[in-house]
């Protein structure tokens, strides 16, 4: 069983998906180690959403409501978050809704800005990282693999991310009627990773030539070199500041990189700029809230960025979707086939264990001859065909169950393994039993 533990901008504060990204990604291995449910995990955790997607090997209600309060408490624990606040900022999906919102969100189409470009880079990273630290399953792994193969179309085949969408350019955008003149703009970046990159590259685009860039990591020399940028180290910071019309924060820093006193002593030093547009597109925060009010300084947060989000593309936007549902639809199909596979081999077993025991008298009495018993083996696989192909398209329909009751009922042949129904989790964490998973619709808030 698939279960997904998801809170978004859509459905929770800035201040709680802050808090969440710094402990959730670190509670993967501990709540397989420790779980008597939870079979995988991948977490993945953004400046706009967390996410918890589970492998749950437990067919009853109780189990898979323990395996989501595992995960609440677990994320509430290393984030130092209340677990009251993370149920109620947390909606819970399971089975079938589980692939539509993994393909979703990998596609752009939760996200704060529609068809973005890092989000499918961040799933493609979180399963990595499920695989290092050795907390992925099969099903998991089939879950996002597909999840990024559709990322992947939704992006070719769609006007959705076509112009190369970011919070990065948005933000610039938002900048525009702040900024006389971009070539002449003296710019501060902060941070050498993936985000920094990015942003780096949104600013030239813009005419942006004077970048300064400052980390407190070590990557900041070879980062520097390879993009042909001054760096500056923490002893000239506050004097950079203070000669910047535009900082832009980009960093994985777990703490405040920027600080109120150093915008404070930026202001008293000679030939300081009087005002400065400050970007802040961390997670948790690069840039202490209070340097809102220093004087002179305006700060663009990610919660600021988020109010001012585009209006969705309409025909891109639902053209994307079908492709999403679609996926997902194949997805859900190719796993209630993957369900009824072990009675189709108990049923071929049987007959072809019938078939060898035939063979076995024939020669017995001397009837031996080579075309007899190809003749034999090839009318038994014509045989077989049709209950193949009816038990793949009984598993499409919802009714692999029908197939394995016939099977036992005809021949009293059962499969290895029994077919597992699929229930769904409400948002409270209880089940709903014997649900169509193509009309039971138990998806909660879209989120991103």
């Amino acid at each position: 069983m698939l279960i997904c533990l998801t809170a978004s901008h859509r459905n929770a504060s800035f201040d709680l998906l802050e808090k969440l990204s710094i402990g959730a990604p670190t509670v993967a291995h501990t709540l397989v180690a420790n779980s008597d449910f939870i079979q995988g995990a991948v977490l993945l955790a953004t400046c706009n959403r967390f996410e918890a997607y589970l492998d749950v090997d437990e067919p009853l209600t109780a189990g898979r409501a323990l395996a989501a309060r595992e995960v609440i408490e677990a994320v509430s624990a290393a984030s130092a978050v209340d677990a009251a606040d993370v149920v109620e900022a947390v909606t819970v999906l399971s089975g079938d809704p589980v692939a539509e919102h993994l393909f979703a969100v990998s596609s752009g189409l939760e996200s704060v800005v529609v068809g973005e470009d890092e989000i499918a880079g961040q799933v493609r990273r979180a399963l990595q990282k499920a695989r290092d630290e050795g907390t992925t399953s099969s099903a998991l792994e089939r879950l996002f693999q597909r999840a990024s193969h559709t990322s992947r179309d939704v992006k070719t085949k769609t006007g959705v991310g076509a112009a190369g969408r970011s919070l990065v350019r948005l933000a610039l955008e938002l900048a525009e009627s702040r900024v006389t003149d971009w070539a002449q703009a003296r710019v501060l970046l902060i941070g050498t990773g993936k985000y920094a990159r990015v942003s780096l590259l949104a600013l030239q685009e813009r005419g942006v030539t004077d970048v300064t860039v400052y980390s407190p990591s070590a990557r900041i020399a070879p980062f520097a070199a390879r993009h042909g940028i001054s760096q500056v180290f923490a002893d000239r910071l506050v004097e950079t500041i203070a000669a910047s019309d535009i900082i832009v924060t980009a960093s994985q820093s777990p703490t405040v990189v920027l600080t109120n006193a150093q915008f404070a002593a930026a202001n008293e030093a000679p030939d300081a700029l009087q005002r400065r547009l400050v970007i802040d597109l961390g997670l948790p925060r690069n840039v202490d809230h209070t340097v809102a009010h220093v004087a002179g300084v305006e700060l663009l947060d990610l919660e600021t960025i988020s109010l001012h989000a585009p209006i969705e593309e309409f025909s891109s936007t639902m053209s994307a979707r079908a492709m999403v549902d679609e996926a997902a639809a194949e997805f859900t199909a190719a796993r209630a086939e993957a369900s009824v596979t072990p009675a189709v081999v108990a049923l071929r077993a049987h007959f072809f264990d019938v078939l060898d025991a035939e063979i076995t008298r024939a020669r017995a009495r001397g009837d031996d001859t080579a075309e007899t018993e190809a003749a034999l083996r090839h009318l038994v696989g014509v045989l077989l065909h049709t209950p193949s192909i009816r038990a793949r398209e009984l598993a499409r329909a919802g009714e692999g169950e029908s197939f394995v009751a016939a099977l036992t009922a005809l021949f009293g042949v059962s499969p290895a393994a029994p077919v597992a129904q699929i229930a769904h989790l409400d948002r409270a964490g209880g089940a709903t039993a014997a649900s169509d998973p193509e009309t039971d619709d138990d998806r909660g808030a879209a989120t991103a």
